[in-house]
């Protein structure tokens, strides 16, 4: 008989992190007119008008509105999106 040992199985964990989102914020300036943000946030975001309005109008009273969340790359896209519209959009890390 061939002597056998039993190794114990360790639990190994393991940990997904996925990347965190980020978001898109525009920001309030005092030149463009609020009909142009708002089609502007319907062009590139496909929002419905009354989206748009409402992140319009928040730009416009609160001095930003955060527009969009999600993946960096994308949310990279948007901002330069934005900025060729000419409106003044950045970047953040959203806090975890």
């Amino acid at each position: 008989m061939a002597d056998t040992k039993t190794v114990p199985e360790t639990d190994v964990e393991s940990k997904t992190q996925l990347a965190p989102p980020w978001n898109v914020i525009v920001h309030d300036d005092p030149i463009t007119l609020m009909t142009y943000v708002t089609q502007v946030f319907m062009k590139v975001f496909g929002y419905e008008k009354a989206r748009a309005e409402r992140h319009m109008l928040e730009v416009h009273n609160s001095g930003k509105s955060i527009v969009w969340t999600g993946g960096r790359e994308q949310a990279e896209m948007y901002v330069a999106k934005l900025r060729g519209y000419y409106l003044r959009a950045t970047l953040e890390q959203v806090d975890s």
